[in-house]
C-alpha cells in the first residue's frame, strides 16, 4: 500500500511563528527554528544571541504548496476552511513546505491550511461532547499526516532508527512534561506532543531495526488496528462482537489445521484456541490447560501436599514457562531443565531421563515443554522424538513456536517442526515472523473444551445460559482476562490480502536474506565469527577488532576482552541511532550479536550496510 494511498486521509495542519519573539516555537506545526551554530541542549548552551536552543525537526507540519483554488497563479486566493468543508483532504500536495509564495513553483500558492484553529479547541470540541464533526476531522486528518511522515521516513533505507540517537532519562524528561496537571491540554498541544513522540521514538519498523524478533509496519495490520480502536469492542461474548468472534473461530481452526489437528471424522473435537496478549500468556495458558487435563480437582481444592507436580522444560526456552510455574503455585524448584546440545536443541533422551529422576524423587510430571525457534539461536527441538517419550509417559507436550512456528507456512520449513501434530498445545505469535502488529499470540490445543473447563466461572451478568444465540461462541469465560481487545482484525486482514501462498513467499524471503548476512559475514573474517550455521532465521556472530586477532581464542583472557566488544558497539551504535542490533551472552558464550531479520522491507543493502557500521563502530576497540 503507498503512502498516496493512505493519504486520503490527509489534512496538514499550520501555525504561524513570530519572528519577533525569542521563543522556542510551539513543536510540529512550524518550520524549523534556525540551527544553533553548534550542538546544544539546554538554553544555557553557547548560542549566537538572535537564536535559541531549540527541539529541532527536520521535516515540521508547516505551510503547503498547493494550487489556489480559482487556479490563478501566485495572485491566486488560498482556499478557506468555509470553502474546502466539503473536501479536507486538500492539503495532500508532494510534501513541499513554503514560507512565501516564492517558496512555491509553478502556479502554486503558500496557504495555510488552518490548523491554527485546533489551538484553541479541547476535547469537548471534539466527538462525543458535541455533535458537530469539523473540529474532529481536522484532529483526525493531522494526526494521520504526522503518522504518514513518519512512516514515510521510518521506511527511508539512510535514515536513522532513532533520531539524534538514544538520549538518557534526564534529557527525555526535558523533553516531555510527563506529569499530568490539573487544567487540561488544548488540542494543539496534544498534537504536539504527538508529534515530538514520534521524532524521539525508536522505529522498530525501519528496515535496519534487527534487535528484536517483532520488527516492520505492514499497512493492512495498521488499518486494522486503526479500525479495531474505532470500534472499540470487547471480545467475551457473541453478542457484543459477533463478527469478531466468528473471525477468531476461524482463524484458530485454520492455524490448527497447519498444526494437523483438523478431525473431520469428529468436528467436535476439532481442537480449541484463543488469542491472547503475548506468547508469555500463551504459554501461561499451556500450563495451566495441562494442570488442568491431568489434575481436574485443583481447580476447586488446590494443590494439597501429598501432590509434587514438577515440569520439565529446555534450558533454552523462554523464561515464561518457568515464570508460568511460578504464577500457579507449582514452584520454580520444580521446573527441571535439561541441557541442550551444541545447535541448541533438546534430545528426546535427556528429557526421559529427566522424567525418570523426577519419578525417583516421587514427583508427578505433567508437563514437558519444548520450543520450536529459541528466542536467541532459532533452534528447533525434534518434536517428533520427544512426543514418542511424552506418550510413553501419559505426559502433555506443549510446543513454544512463538518465534518458529511460522515455519509452518512454508512447504521449505515446515519440517523444522515436524511432530507438531502430536503435540497437545502450541504457541503461535503471529505479531512476529507474520508481521501482524503487536500483540497478537494464539495458544492452540488439540483437546476441545480444556480450556473452559480450566477457567469456566459463568459470571451470570456475562455469560447467561439461556442467551437466544447460544452460549458456545461467548469466549470470555474461557479466558483468564475476561475483557479481551480484538486481535483477530489485523491477523484476519493481512492474511485475507496474502494468502497462504503470500506468507510462504514471505517466510523465504526472510530465509533467504537471513543466509545472505551469515554467509557475508563468513567471508568477513577474521573480523567477523559466527557462533553456528542458523538454524532459522536467527543469524549470532561475534565481532573480533585486530587487538583480540592475535590472542589465543581459547584463553580466558581473550573471552573476557571479547564479552566486553559487543556492549561497547552496541553503545556507540546506540548513541549514532543508525542501525540497532542486540547482542546477549548464552552458557559459556562471551557476549555476541543476535540479528532478526524478520522485516521485509530489510534488504541486501541494507544487511552489508550494517556489517560494514559494526565494523566501522567496532576496528579500534
Amino acid at each position: 500500500m503507498s503512502f498516496y494511498s493512505l493519504a486520503a486521509f490527509l489534512l496538514v495542519i499550520i501555525s504561524v511563528v513570530n519572528a519577533g519573539q525569542k521563543v522556542c516555537p510551539g513543536y510540529g506545526f512550524i518550520r524549523p527554528p534556525t540551527k544553533c551554530e553548534s550542538s546544544c541542549t539546554t538554553e544555557k548552551d553557547l548560542c549566537p544571541s538572535d537564536k535559541k536552543c531549540c527541539f529541532r525537526v527536520e521535516q515540521p507540519c508547516g505551510f503547503h504548496c498547493i494550487i489556489p483554488k480559482d487556479n490563478e497563479p501566485k495572485s491566486g486566493t488560498c482556499p478557506t476552511s468555509e470553502s474546502m468543508k466539503d473536501n479536507p483532504y486538500w492539503g495532500l500536495c508532494d510534501g513541499h513546505f513554503c514560507d512565501v509564495d516564492n517558496d512555491c513553483k509553478g502556479a502554486e500558492k503558500c496557504c495555510s491550511n488552518m490548523c491554527d484553529e485546533l489551538n484553541g479547541e479541547t476535547y469537548k470540541s471534539l466527538i462525543p461532547y458535541t455533535s458537530d464533526m469539523k473540529t474532529t476531522k481536522t484532529f483526525l486528518y493531522a494526526t494521520i499526516d504526522m503518522i504518514l511522515r513518519y512512516l514515510s521516513e521510518m521506511n527511508e533505507h539512510d535514515s536513522p532508527v532513532i533520531k539524534n540517537g538514544l538520549r538518557t532519562p534526564d534529557e527525555y524528561r526535558k523533553m516531555f512534561t510527563f506529569e499530568v496537571a490539573d487544567e487540561g491540554m488544548n488540542l494543539y498541544d496534544i498534537l504536539a506532543n504527538c508529534e515530538r513522540i514520534l521524532e524521539t521514538t525508536v522505529r522498530s519498523g525501519h528496515p535496519r531495526f534487527i534487535n528484536q524478533l517483532t520488527q516492520g509496519v505492514d499497512m493492512i495490520s495498521f488499518v486494522g488496528e486503526i479500525i479495531t480502536s474505532s470500534i472499540n469492542a470487547n471480545m467475551f461474548t457473541y453478542e457484543v462482537a459477533p463478527v469478531f468472534n466468528l473471525m477468531e473461530e476461524s482463524i484458530l481452526a485454520h492455524m490448527r489445521e497447519y498444526c494437523g489437528w483438523s478431525n473431520t471424522k469428529s468436528p467436535l473435537n476439532n481442537g480449541d484456541g484463543v488469542l491472547a496478549p503475548g506468547g508469555a500468556v500463551s504459554n501461561l495458558y499451556a500450563v495451566l490447560a495441562a494442570r488442568h487435563y491431568a489434575y481436574p480437582n485443583i481447580k476447586k481444592s488446590g494443590i494439597r501436599e501429598n501432590l509434587r507436580l514438577a515440569m520439565i522444560i529446555s534450558k533454552h526456552c523462554h523464561y515464561s514457562l518457568k515464570r508460568a510455574a511460578g504464577l500457579l503455585g507449582i514452584g520454580t524448584d520444580y521446573v527441571y531443565e535439561v541441557d541442550p546440545d551444541e545447535s541448541g536443541r533438546t534430545s528426546a533422551e535427556k528429557v526421559e531421563e529427566k522424567i525418570l529422576y523426577c519419578q525417583q524423587l516421587d514427583y508427578s510430571v505433567f508437563f514437558v515443554g519444548v520450543t520450536a525457534g529459541t528466542t536467541v539461536l532459532g533452534a528447533f527441538d525434534p518434536i517428533e522424538e520427544i512426543a514418542v517419550v511424552c506418550q510413553k509417559y501419559k505426559i502433555w507436550l506443549h510446543v513454544d513456536g512463538a518465534w518458529g512456528g511460522s515455519a509452518l507456512l512454508s512447504p521449505k520449513t515446515k519440517h523444522l517442526l515436524q511432530g507438531i501434530d502430536k503435540a497437545d498445545s502450541f504457541t503461535w505469535n503471529p505479531h512476529k515472523l507474520m508481521s501482524v502488529h503487536l500483540q497478537c499470540s494464539a495458544i492452540l490445543l488439540k483437546h476441545s473444551n480444556v480450556l473452559m473447563r480450566a477457567n469456566q466461572m459463568l459470571a451470570p451478568y456475562l455469560f447467561q445460559p439461556d442467551k437466544h444465540y447460544g452460549t458456545s461462541l461467548d469466549t470470555g469465560d474461557k479466558t483468564i482476562q475476561c475483557g479481551r481487545h480484538i486481535d483477530i482484525l489485523k491477523l484476519w486482514l493481512v492474511w485475507k490480502a496474502r494468502g497462504n501462498q503470500g506468507y510462504a513467499e514471505h517466510i523465504d524471503n526472510l530465509l533467504e536474506n537471513a543466509h545472505f548476512f551469515y554467509e557475508t559475514i563468513c567471508k568477513r573474517q577474521p573480523y567477523f565469527q559466527t557462533v553456528m550455521k542458523p538454524p532459522f532465521i536467527n543469524v549470532c556472530f561475534w565481532y573480533v577488532p585486530p587487538s583480540l586477532q592475535n590472542i589465543d581464542p581459547t584463553t580466558i583472557e581473550y573471552k573476557q576482552r571479547l564479552d566486553k566488544i559487543a556492549p561497547r558497539i552496541k553503545e556507540r551504535m546506540m548513541t549514532n541511532g543508525t542501525m540497532m542490533v542486540g547482542y546477549q551472552r548464552l552458557d559459556d558464550y562471551p557476549n555476541f550479536f543476535r540479528a532478526i531479520i524478520s522485516n521485509s522491507a530489510t534488504t541486501k543493502e541494507d544487511i552489508v550496510s550494517m556489517i560494514d557500521e559494526i565494523h566501522e563502530l567496532g576496528h579500534d576497540l
